[in-house]
């Protein structure tokens, strides 16, 4: 079963082919600023990442004939439960059409569904970051217009989950898990029975503070801070995402800079261990929406490598469940075993609806 991945990012274009689990070339092609800028949206990008592509295809004599499926990235969609879905017309529409955002992704299964139409296979996208799995009661936040919203690291946040149950003998479905992606975001998600049923907004202001994002800050001293007079909207945004955590501290989002000026500054240690605080903080508030009935922890992501925020982490929380650590990320893995699954008959392709017009 040959598959081939295609993830698009803002200024590359991952490339991975798998014949089952065994991947047969990994590849990414780099894309200058000044190549993309004169597209503007990103919809307009769709020719010219096809051409590469298809070049690249046929400089390592890849026909689309010999494939089984073609799975991309997932872009932003209408809110959906995780899964693999196939790319209908009606996902090709609202991935176009930018009608829930524009991102690169987008065009991953734009471009995932061309490749796959030209051999007659089908095409997917696996776990897209717009999955939303919240149990309403973990949607009130205290006030009605400002309910709390599904944003995470859906696609790593189930594979490391799987990876865990597959090595133990269970099923994602009939287990509770606490899943930590730690990157420049970071998302914590409890896990029951095959579903993200509570998680942080990692992108949108909630949570730990991670290396560019502020997380949850003061909800009254932002309040007035925006009403200051100092700052543009755009700046405060710059300030929640991008500028935020780290980068606002100490001028850098790199985590193994600030790892190695933790050992001689007490004051960046400091911080430090306030982020592994405030992550083992989160990872408490899912224990609570479970219960207490957690079976494990997983922490995951770049930051997982770090062995001081790890071991902090665990020291904190290790009383709720025992801690496992799955460093890093691999995207092209866990979109590969989201194909396997729907065609080796483990799991049913889901359909994509969107949402009704109003």
């Amino acid at each position: 079963m040959k598959i081939l991945i295609v993830n698009p990012g803002s200024t590359s274009t991952k490339m991975g082919l798998y014949d089952g689990e065994a991947l047969v070339f990994e590849h990414t092609l780099r894309h200058e600023m000044s190549e993309l800028a004169p597209f503007g949206a990103v919809a307009n990008q769709y020719d010219f990442r096809m051409q590469i592509i298809a070049k690249e295809l046929e400089n390592r004599g890849i026909k689309p004939e010999e494939l089984s499926s073609v799975v991309g990235m997932g872009g932003l969609l209408a809110p959906l439960d995780g899964g693999t879905y196939l790319v209908n017309d009606t996902m090709v529409a609202d991935l176009k059409s930018g009608k829930y955002g524009e991102h690169a992704s987008n065009l991953g299964g734009l471009i995932a569904r061309a490749l796959a139409d030209a051999a007659s296979i089908p095409a997917y996208i696996v776990d897209p970051v717009v999955v939303d799995e919240m149990e309403d009661i973990f949607r009130i936040s205290g006030h009605p217009k400002l309910a709390r919203r599904s944003v995470f690291h859906a696609l790593n946040h189930k594979a490391t989950a799987r990876k865990y149950c597959a090595e133990r003998g269970k099923k994602y479905n009939e287990v509770n898990l606490i899943v930590v992606h730690m990157g420049g975001g970071i998302s914590v998600a409890l896990h029951s029975n095959g579903r993200a049923i509570d998680t942080n907004n990692a992108l949108g202001g909630c949570g730990p503070f991670t290396p560019e994002r502020s997380g949850g800050l003061p909800a009254g001293d932002l309040a007035a801070l925006c009403f200051s007079g100092d700052y543009s909207h755009d700046e405060v945004k710059a300030m929640l995402v991008g500028k935020g955590g780290m980068a606002a501290y100490f001028g850098t989002n790199s985590m193994l800079d600030i790892e190695n000026r933790a050992k001689n500054e007490p004051e960046v240690k400091l911080v430090m261990e306030a982020m592994a605080l405030q992550i083992a903080k989160e990872i408490a508030t899912m224990a609570a929406s479970a219960a207490g009935q957690v079976e494990a922890i997983l922490l995951t992501g770049g930051i997982a490598r770090a062995k001081p925020i790890t071991d902090e982490v665990a020291r904190r929380i290790s009383f709720i469940a025992p801690v496992h650590i799955y460093p890093g990320e691999d995207e092209l893995a866990a979109l590969a075993g989201g194909a396997l699954r729907v065609l080796r008959g483990e799991e049913e392709a889901k359909i994509y609806e969107g949402l009704a017009d109003e």
